[in-house]
């Protein structure tokens, strides 16, 4: 039987934390605090993670209406998804992709791309996004799913939600005014 006054967390315990997080991300949108606790990444080395915070970036930048999905920390979301995959195929696809990335950028610039210009950056996006409604090659695909994950991590995030959409929860009308079909 487990001490009662013991400091480790029991199994009944995680659960609740768990759903209680859960229920949390469905109401309000996930606090990334919680995934960036350390600055160390789940998953992705120091370098990939690099990649990534600053891929994410591009797609979602900071603007005069939102801070961007740097200060969302889209990245240590993905990188805390990635890191609870029961499945390869997910980890392997981002693994393989930030490889093409690397790949990409020294054939088209003859640097890595972290080392390359901003506009450098975004003509490699533009070239791996070219045919983004029907992707086949590895690049597009992974292209694909960078900008999917980094839309959905950004716009569940309490700054998605509440600074960029102006979500201010639900609010109690006194009046319903209706709407005018005319």
């Amino acid at each position: 039987m487990p001490n009662e006054t013991s400091d480790d967390l029991t199994r009944r315990d995680i659960i609740k934390l768990g759903a209680s997080a859960a229920i949390a991300v469905g109401v309000s949108g996930w606090d990334a605090s919680l995934f960036a606790q350390s600055n160390t990444p789940l998953f992705f080395t120091k370098e990939e993670f690099a990649l990534v915070d600053e891929l994410t970036d591009l797609i979602i930048p900071t603007d005069d209406h939102s801070p961007g999905a740097k200060a969302a920390l889209v990245a240590s979301y993905i990188d805390f998804r990635l890191s609870e995959s029961f499945e390869d195929q997910p980890r392997t696809l981002w693994r393989e992709g930030l490889k093409l990335i690397e790949q990409i950028s020294r054939e088209m610039h003859g640097k890595a791309f972290l080392e390359s210009s901003t506009e450098q950056r975004i003509a490699l996006l533009t070239r791996i996004s070219a045919n983004e409604p029907h992707p086949s090659a590895p690049e597009e695909l992974f292209f694909k799913e960078l900008k999917s994950r980094t839309a959905r991590a950004y716009y569940t995030s309490k700054i998605g939600i509440h600074s960029e959409m102006e979500y201010k929860g639900n609010v109690s009308l006194k009046e319903f005014v209706g709407f005018d079909a005319a």
